[in-house]
């Protein structure tokens, strides 16, 4: 079993500011990995890196064992960039894919902020993703082929609703969900693209601890059902204590930490850092 995602030297610059710097790590097949670090600590710019919504200023991204995206500083930016190895892939083709084609090859997040479609019922919400891997065409479509097609991505919606236990809401709009149940509608819009690995963003946001302690278990079942590799960021400690295989830690975008979650837990860095901040302290 080898690694799902595996980023290499991954730097993100803005401007004079880099948000993330030289990061590497692995998330292996089949695993829950973890990501944390207090607010800024450039999470979320990792998983935009991954997901294709923001370009790398440097470095490699391989997905299933196969290069994904790779960037090298250029043009201005060579001559600002203040992360590291600015060399080491400037002989490498670019690669870079769009949001779309990624979730193509299999990655498919949620996010910090809930982004549902809003004018959809919880049903559309979920036949919408459905439809990214349609095979249907304008031939199809103007013959009707696509029938048959259309049918069993209706079908598989519903089915996937069911097993969320979002069947009954299924004509509602999304967003007049209670907030944990929009989380699991976020999940099961994902689940419709079929990944190989899911990206959550902070899906423990706004949750109660009994929201929390059922979300880990939803996790996990889903993590069996589907085959997935799961990857996430979250600042639930008892979350990510819980549910994580193994975990990096980060602070202005550099790794400073990493282990299972023992070892993650009695690092002196880390509780000084991160588990001994209040909540409140966290939101701030």
């Amino acid at each position: 079993m080898g690694n799902a995602l595996h980023l290499e030297n991954v730097t993100m610059q803005f401007g004079g500011v880099v948000s993330v710097n030289n990061l590497s790590l692995d998330v292996p097949e089949h695993k829950i990995i973890a990501l944390i670090g207090p607010n800024g600590a450039g999470k979320t710019t990792a998983f935009n890196c991954i997901t294709g919504v923001y370009q790398p200023t440097n470095g490699l991204i391989e997905f299933m064992g196969k290069p994904m995206v790779r960037n090298h500083p250029s043009r201005s930016m060579a001559k600002s960039y203040k992360g590291e190895n600015a060399d080491k892939y400037s002989n490498d083709p670019v690669l870079s894919p769009t949001p779309d084609e990624i979730t193509g090859l299999g990655i498919a997040r949620t996010f910090q902020n809930i982004r549902l479609w809003k004018s959809m019922t919880v049903f559309e919400n979920v036949l919408v993703a459905k439809h990214q891997h349609a095979k249907q065409n304008v031939f199809s479509a103007v013959f009707r082929k696509n029938l048959a097609e259309e049918k069993r991505m209706r079908e598989e919606a519903m089915e996937l609703l069911k097993e969320q236990g979002l069947d009954a809401y299924k004509d509602e709009l999304a967003v007049s969900l209670p907030y944990g149940l929009q989380r699991r509608l976020e999940i099961a819009r994902a689940l419709a693209t079929k990944p190989t690995l899911l990206l959550l963003d902070e899906p423990a946001a706004g949750m109660n601890p009994q929201e929390t302690a059922e979300l880990a278990d939803f996790v996990r079942q889903i993590r069996e059902k589907y085959d997935l590799t799961v990857f996430l960021i979250e600042h639930h400690m008892d979350l990510v204590m819980n549910i994580s295989d193994y975990i990096y830690v980060i602070d202005f975008g550099s790794e400073i930490a990493r282990g299972i979650p023992e070892e993650v837990r009695n690092n002196k860095h880390v509780i000084d850092a991160y588990l001994g901040t209040t909540e409140e302290e966290d939101n701030e």
